[in-house]
């Protein structure tokens, strides 16, 4: 034993070494998964609670006013409505399904046949009495997503609700879909330039927002519970017990048991973007938290930042997760990407490594088609059966020359040597 050595044991001690966990037999204690703390949401107390929030009433109060079974008198949903919230967003009063039927300037018989009132559970029978023509189509991914068109009663109401009640609420500063002055560009450029990309995806979007979720939205908004039901009705669809479905699994067959959004009326994106407004707070505050941007398309959730984010991916992945699952959506496991500096990020479709930009494939593409329609004439190109072709291929070579203003140009002369007759 050296001096030193000597020294060191007689004015330290002889400390004993540390077990090695493979040696003392010991296995290493498993990484602990980050936990969110539950939302606590407050109640009012039995005073501050209204002593009878729904009244009743002797009388029908309204057509298709539904009986208490309980008391055996008639349910008065009118009672609970706030218009002072109405007229604070310029929304229209409709304090009653009379009063909504004379909005939509329908009959009140009419109206509730749009609502299916008259089927059994407010389902129609067969495809011939409902009011949406059905089109599974094939996703590139695997498995199918049901498009729902409502017909041309439905669908003029439809529009209606949405640009005199929907389009003037606005939404999260995070969401990029569907409205105006945002677009896949404006989504991805929140992300030029950055360490890391990781990118989610929900599962069924719209065929999860739900009946009593929609009903939500617009009571949120002001109106009365019967004005609500009425209104969530007319944009959420049942499905036809007659529909056959393909073979695509339980978890297709269960989103589109119920009531929910149809993806093909004009009324879905903007409430499945209304929906996901609790998740764009709670994940744009998550990112804050974490020194990332959040951004959010449609069903399209993307967060990115420096090398700090980076390294906290084992944490912010779980607490994505976990936020996802508590705002009752679903995400999409096998479509989660991690894209880093060192290789190509994409966002929506628009590349982000330094400033947006098309990505070349794409690129290649378009310009081999439109080489195509020049030799042999565009019907040669329009597999898909376009009404109208040329307009398709006008807004692709338009959305490169957004992102890259020279590339555009060379397909911009190209589209030019077609001839159309």
């Amino acid at each position: 034993m050296g001096l030193w050595s000597l020294l060191k044991r007689l004015l330290f001690g002889n400390p004993r070494p540390a077990a090695h966990p493979a040696r003392s037999g010991r296995t290493a204690a498993p990484r602990r998964k980050p936990r969110l703390r539950p939302f606590r949401r407050t109640r009012p107390s039995r005073r501050e609670r209204p002593a009878n929030p729904v009244a009743h009433s002797p009388q029908r109060p309204s057509p298709f006013a539904a009986v208490d079974p309980r008391t055996g008198r008639f349910l008065d949903l009118r009672v609970d409505g706030n218009r002072s919230a109405l007229e604070e967003w310029g929304l229209p009063v409709l304090e009653s399904a009379d009063a909504l039927a004379r909005w939509l300037t329908l009959p009140i018989g009419k109206l509730a046949w749009l609502t299916d009132r008259f089927g059994e559970d407010y389902r129609p029978k067969t495809e011939q009495q409902a009011h949406y023509v059905y089109h599974w189509k094939q996703k590139r991914s695997g498995g199918g997503r049901l498009i729902e068109a409502p017909k041309s009663t439905l669908k003029r109401v439809q529009q209606q609700i949405l640009r005199e009640i929907l389009d003037r609420v606005p939404l999260h500063p995070a969401a990029h879909a569907f409205t105006a002055g945002r677009s896949i560009v404006t989504n991805a450029q929140v992300h030029l330039g950055q360490t890391i990309v990781v990118k989610f995806d929900l599962r069924n979007f719209y065929a999860s927002v739900g009946f009593n979720r929609v009903t939500a939205i617009f009571r949120s908004l002001g109106y009365n519970r019967e004005a609500a039901i009425w209104l969530g009705r007319l944009t959420t669809s049942a499905l036809p017990v007659s529909l056959p479905f393909p073979a695509l699994g339980p978890a297709v067959l269960r989103a589109y048991s119920g009531r929910h959004l149809p993806q093909g009326a004009p009324t879905s994106p903007a409430l499945a973007n209304l929906s996901a407004f609790g998740l764009d707070v709670r994940l744009a505050g998550l990112a804050r938290s974490f020194g990332a941007n959040y951004t959010r398309y449609a069903d399209d959730l993307t967060f990115s930042g420096p090398a700090t984010f980076r390294n906290s991916l084992r944490t912010v992945i779980p607490l994505v997760n976990q936020v996802i699952h508590a705002e009752r959506f679903v995400v999409h496991e096998n479509k989660r990407k991690v894209q880093r500096e060192n290789g190509r990020q994409i966002v929506t479709g628009v590349v982000v490594n330094v400033r947006p930009n098309v990505p070349r494939e794409d690129y290649d593409w378009l310009k081999a088609v439109l080489f195509n329609c020049v030799r042999s004439g565009p019907q040669s190109q329009n597999w898909e059966q376009a009404d109208d072709f040329a307009a398709v291929l006008r807004g692709r070579i338009e959305f490169v020359r957004q992102l890259n203003p020279q590339r555009g140009e060379k397909l911009l002369s190209l589209y030019r040597r077609i001839r159309w007759n």
